[in-house]
């Protein structure tokens, strides 16, 4: 009699799980390489930026030093070249975030995926209902859910 009065109540026993998402992909050694990849990249577009930024620093007060003694149709043609420039700098830099974006995408999906696949894959063997990650809602009870963080890390070597 008390089996069965007990059954019921194992049959809805639901195991959660957290996982420290970051620590799990920063764990793998091609993190490492987007990292700095992105690093790099974003130095170059930095310094692309600032290369341009003083170049039109340079020509602005060449201008203003020179502007007195230039005719009209001179000064157009400078106040011109110059707005062309700053319209030229700032294409830059929506370009330069746009391919850093993309490139970001393109470095980080194939990690993203393999963290993913080795979360599935210690759900499934662990029979966790849920697993959620760490600081992504207001509160998880540590008491009340299992730290799958490193086996995830464990999980996620495996792939290749």
């Amino acid at each position: 009699m008390m089996l069965m009065l007990l059954a019921p109540m194992t049959m809805f026993a639901q195991k959660f799980g957290c996982v420290d998402y970051d620590a799990v992909a920063q764990d793998l050694p091609e993190y490492a390489k987007a990292q700095g990849d992105l690093q790099a990249l974003a130095k170059q577009y930095d310094n692309d930026l600032q290369s341009m930024q003083e170049e039109f620093k340079r020509k602005a007060e060449e201008y203003d030093k020179t502007k007195s003694t230039m005719n009209a149709t001179k000064q157009e043609e400078t106040e011109q070249a110059l707005m062309e420039m700053q319209q030229k700098i700032q294409q830059a830099y929506q370009d330069n975030s746009q391919q850093l974006q993309q490139k970001q995408q393109e470095l980080l999906n194939p990690i993203q995926a393999k963290v993913a696949k080795a979360i599935e894959t210690v759900g499934t063997n662990g029979k966790y209902v849920y697993i959620v990650m760490k600081n992504s809602l207001p509160f998880i009870n540590p008491t009340l859910c299992d730290d799958v963080t490193e086996a995830c890390k464990s999980e996620v070597r495996k792939l290749k």
